[in-house]
């Protein structure tokens, strides 16, 4: 009896003990959202738009922009990167034109992307509200703060349903002199779905007509793997 009453008390130690090591599960970090798989490009509809009031002009440029995460590379950095190439064209009609060879890296927990060796941290993995940080934290201009708006949220954008979208806003606050607002909407498994960039000044109080600035607007048409 004796016996058998240790056997059962060493058999239910050693469940405890494996109960015990069990590994954690691995962190999800939620990677998929900057769309970093090569050959993963995407397409948009633009408008680009820029005031000038000193020559009175206020231009609108309509066009389609295709970006493709290209071959693998090591940067001056020593951290394995990828190509990010960029092309356009004026309508559907035309064929693509190579204007910029970006490149990107996913560096520990951030996405940057390097537009003309200029540096900018894009997300932060994984996303969550507490999280916040300098989108030029890696380069020489000035401290533009960025934050997450909405994290693993559905929407709805130019008629195609994402199940899983991540929203980064920038900390920009317009006043009555400067009408500034930027924000990117990000898809699992795609990457920017949805750009809004303005950056509008009004040389006057109450000025109807903006006086300098940019605007520009990325909108999501399809992406793919080739």
């Amino acid at each position: 009896m004796k016996l058998r009453l240790s056997v059962v008390l060493i058999s239910m130690a050693l469940i405890g003990a494996l109960m015990g090591c069990k590994k954690e599960p691995t962190p999800n970090f939620h990677f998929e959202y900057f769309g970093y798989e090569e050959g993963r490009y995407v397409i948009y509809d633009v408008i680009e738009i820029t005031h000038d009031q000193k020559i009175n002009q206020h231009d609108t440029l309509i066009y389609q922009l295709k970006t493709k995460w290209g071959e693998p590379y090591i940067d001056n950095q020593n951290q394995e990167g990828k190509e990010f190439l960029r092309f356009i064209r004026s309508s559907p009609s035309e064929e693509w034109e190579l204007i910029h060879k970006w490149h990107g890296v996913i560096n520990g927990i951030r996405a940057e992307l390097i537009e003309e060796n200029q540096r900018s941290v894009k997300l932060v993995f994984s996303p969550t509200y507490s999280k916040s940080w300098n989108m030029n934290a890696s380069n020489l201009d000035g401290e533009i703060g960025c934050y997450y708006r909405d994290i693993h949220g559905e929407t709805t954008v130019n008629g195609t349903f994402l199940d899983s979208t991540l929203v980064v806003e920038t900390d920009w606050v317009p006043n009555q002199i400067n009408d500034n607002r930027a924000y990117e909407v990000y898809a699992k498994g795609i990457g920017l779905v949805y750009k809004y960039y303005k950056k509008n000044r009004y040389f006057d109080f109450g000025d109807p007509e903006v006086g300098e600035g940019k605007e520009l607007y990325y909108t999501y048409l399809s992406s793919g793997v080739e």
